[in-house]
């Protein structure tokens, strides 16, 4: 009987931790899209190397492999996500380019606890620009859009052919398609207030 209770309680947690789609509440632990690859496995930075901002002038100050947090603090991981803090303007970049055709993923959250609340994601070098959105209104890249979701998670869909990078944020186009380079990595930017990042994959496109 101890043994039924302690599995029946057991599964209750369970149920409660886990939100609509089936994953955490953190939201690490997903089943991903057919032939994406998984870029943040939810316990720490591996894959990724911090540098500043653009990455190009300067060379990566840290390598990120089993690592929770830069040695700054500036990006750390927490409760299953990846956090920018806003303390310094600096970036995590991929260690791998991504040099052929892809598409990216990746979903947001925002506070807007402060109206300049900024972060970004960089393309090969060119970023797309995450402003702070807050009750008032959406602001920048995002206030044209209707399925925004404010103070919530936000997915980002980035599709790279050759030189152009078509943005989207819940399905949504974000502005015009981007030039971006042949070659270079994926960044996340830390710049203004606190951004968390979640299930982050990639797919490279045939």
């Amino acid at each position: 009987m101890r043994l039924l209770s302690s599995f029946l309680l057991f599964g209750l947690v369970g149920i409660l931790i886990a939100d609509d789609t089936g994953t955490t509440v953190a939201g690490h632990e997903f089943k991903s899209e057919k032939d994406f690859v998984t870029l943040f496995n939810g316990k720490d930075l591996s894959g990724w190397e911090y540098g500043p901002v653009p990455v190009t002038k300067k060379p990566i100050i840290e390598k990120l492999e089993g690592k929770t947090a830069t040695k700054d603090k500036v990006f750390l991981v927490e409760d299953g996500l990846i956090v920018a803090t806003g303390k310094r303007i600096m970036a995590l970049y991929t260690a791998k380019e991504y040099n052929k055709d892809f598409t990216f993923k990746v979903e947001f959250r925002n506070t807007a606890e402060k109206p300049k609340d900024n972060s970004g994601i960089y393309i090969r070098g060119p970023q797309l620009q995450l402003d702070a959105v807050t009750e008032g209104g959406l602001t920048g890249v995002f206030r044209k859009l209707k399925k925004f979701k404010v103070g919530d998670w936000n997915e980002i869909e980035i599709t790279v052919k050759g030189t152009e990078a078509i943005c989207k944020c819940n399905g949504e186009m974000i502005g015009k398609a981007m030039k971006v380079p042949e070659k270079g990595t994926i960044g996340l930017q830390s710049e203004y207030g606190r951004f968390e990042f979640r299930r982050i994959r990639i797919k490279e496109l045939p």
